[in-house]
């Protein structure tokens, strides 16, 4: 058995190629990288989200391997007798003669907290390093945001791109606004679908890893695909970038808001799909905006300052804000439930046969491919969680298990705050609460739906019109003087009061039949 001085630990979101322990090859450091059966079974996952991350480790080790450095890369089958991550590290470390661990500080507080606690309790050594991703540093955090308290991502995004000199012409926006969002909510025309590219995809065999999980009684949902498509290499995740550049980005904003049934084909339609290699960090965000503006730079007359700013937008911006509202109020922020939901997931949830046909369509997309766009995340299956009082707990379980880029630092705030309103506000100023109408205006998918989008009462009545109506009567003292949604009332106390009563009726029944819509 070779004997090493220091063990490090990468876990698997932590495939960053440029950080720098990888400057020196220090031939006394073992590098370990480790499937771990505590990686699987915190929530119940996806088995492509579960396959992606295991497929990118082996796949890093590789590299590191081939690179000179000494790895050992452990499979389930080298650790499934180890309890829990300090098990594997200090039986490691004991194999090796090792005196000291180093980790890169994780992004999701239960493995922050788990090897804060071994480093405090270890005979050996252990010390933490930063991640060197992000924009804006741990450290930086409480300096920024407060604990329980609104921050407009707005504001956060302006400074940020006047920091990094982002689109930025001196002290001015590039192109004269901050925000080009208003450009970009745009729905798919016939035409528009006929002219979709096809997706970036890519052939990784991880047949082995699924055979893996089920000798070990690895639980799962979701679809198979032993040739998986999403990039689990940096390589891959350049090639996906660029492919991004050349054919989607021309495209990107102008409909990142809509949705269709007609693109089973592409159901991620003009958007990236490097939302994985970017959570894994096989590919470093500011890598990925710089690439983007010089093909803006290089190609004006084919791409627009709008498609480019929406995309800056979601990295520079939301990315880098969720991880901070996420990091400044933890462990708290994890059971926030304001609105004190207490539902269960109907049974379409892990199927996603149910007769709203937006609802089958964002679900069977998530089951399908462990991946769905924002708009359906957040105003379809989001939306719907808001409206019929799912308990964010298992609207939280969820959304980390089924898509292929949930990591709980970008998940959380983006489910409990913006789109079930749980945090009471430190995200979102108003919940996201939608009716049919705000479905049928971003997709196609109320033409072919059992139910009527224009219909509040009726069997045959759109659920999301009668539950948003019973939302918003609902929390009516909590919301009415929120000066974004305070018409929303007008509205409600203009109509007969005969409509008012037969509409929350008609939603009280939807709710206690939820499984059956």
């Amino acid at each position: 058995m070779t004997h090493f001085n220091t063990l490090r630990l990468i876990l698997g979101d932590q495939l960053n190629p440029a950080h720098s322990w990888y400057k020196d090859k220090k031939t006394n450091t073992l590098y370990v990288i480790a499937e771990l059966k505590q990686e699987t079974s915190y929530v119940k996952h996806h088995i492509q989200k579960i396959c992606a991350f295991f497929c990118a480790m082996e796949n890093f080790a590789t590299a590191l391997n081939q690179a000179g450095f000494n790895v050992l890369h452990l499979t389930l089958n080298e650790t499934c007798n180890d309890e829990d991550l300090p098990a594997l590290l200090t039986r490691i470390a004991a194999q090796h003669q090792c005196n000291t661990i180093e980790y890169q500080y994780p992004d999701e507080y239960r493995l922050k907290t788990q090897l804060a606690h071994f480093a405090n309790t270890s005979p050996l050594t252990v010390s933490g390093v930063d991640s060197e991703h992000f924009l804006l540093p741990f450290e930086e955090i409480k300096h920024r945001f407060i604990k329980d308290k609104h921050i407009t991502m707005e504001h956060f995004y302006r400074a940020m791109r006047k920091q990094f000199n982002i689109l930025m012409d001196s002290n001015k926006p590039h192109g004269g606004k901050w925000n080009f969002d208003s450009n970009n909510r745009n729905k798919f025309s016939a035409a528009d679908l006929a002219q979709i590219p096809p997706p970036k995809l890519f052939n990784n065999d991880v047949s082995a890893i699924i055979a893996r999980l089920n000798k070990h009684n690895v639980s799962y949902f979701g679809k198979a695909a032993e040739q998986l498509p999403w990039p689990t290499t940096r390589k891959q995740a350049i090639s996906c970038l660029d492919y991004f550049c050349l054919y989607l980005l021309p495209h990107f904003g102008q409909f990142q808001d809509a949705m269709t049934e007609q693109s089973k084909h592409n159901s991620s339609l003009y958007h990236s799909r490097l939302s994985f290699a970017l959570n894994a960090k096989l590919i470093h965000p500011l890598f990925v905006i710089k690439r983007v503006i010089a093909q803006y730079e290089q190609r004006p007359n084919d791409i627009s300052i709008a498609q480019v700013e929406g995309f800056v937008r979601q990295i520079l911006g939301w990315r880098e804000y969720v991880r901070a509202i996420y990091w400044i109020n933890m462990p708290d922020y994890a059971t926030k439930n304001q609105l004190k939901a207490k539902n269960t997931l109907p049974p379409y949830f892990w199927h996603a046969k149910t007769k709203m046909n937006c609802m089958h369509h964002a679900l069977c997309e998530s089951l399908t491919t462990a991946y769905a766009h924002h708009i359906q995340r957040l105003m379809v299956i989001g939306n719907f969680c808001l409206l019929t009082a799912i308990n964010p707990d298992d609207v939280d379980a969820w959304y980390l298990g089924v898509y292929i880029d949930a990591i709980e630092w970008v998940e959380m705030p983006n489910t409990r705050g913006m789109s079930q309103f749980a945090d009471d506000g430190i995200i979102a100023t108003k919940p996201y609460a939608a009716s049919g109408n705000y479905i049928n205006k971003m997709s196609d998918y109320c033409k072919n739906c059992h139910y009527k989008v224009k219909q509040k009462v009726g069997d045959d009545a759109c659920p999301f019109n009668s539950l948003y109506w019973h939302f918003m009567h609902t929390h009516r003292a909590k919301l009415e003087k929120n000066p974004r949604i305070g018409m929303v009332y007008k509205n409600w106390d203009k109509q007969e009061n005969t409509l008012q009563q037969s509409t929350l009726q008609q939603a009280t029944y939807y709710l206690n039949n939820i499984a059956s819509l």
